[in-house]
């Protein structure tokens, strides 16, 4: 699945099952279900997940919580939009396929 595949996979109901857990949530965060992405990712014990997990504190406003799952993930604190650090994460998790 390329970046553009994936965001138009979020006019489906659920999420494509090839999907892996950091993809979900940020499938899940995109559409507006901060709980059900928390709950995929927090139970994934990946740094891929764990930079998801930043994301989504971050979504929340809890700046410290973030910045520990940051630290987990190996990732710099982001200090762009929201929608911005999504997408990067997307891309990044995707191999940058357009």
């Amino acid at each position: 699945m390329n970046v553009a595949g994936f965001i138009a996979s979020l006019d489906s109901a659920a999420p494509a099952p090839e999907l892996n857990a950091p993809l979900t949530g940020l499938w899940w965060a995109a559409k507006g279900d901060w709980d059900q992405a928390h709950r995929i990712v927090q139970d994934d014990g990946s740094r891929d997940a764990a930079w998801v997990h930043a994301y989504l504190h971050r979504v929340e406003g809890d700046l410290g919580n973030a910045g520990y799952w940051y630290r987990q993930a190996g990732q710099a604190a982001a200090k762009d939009s929201l929608e911005a650090e999504w997408q990067r994460i997307v891309a990044t998790l995707l191999g940058s396929k357009t």
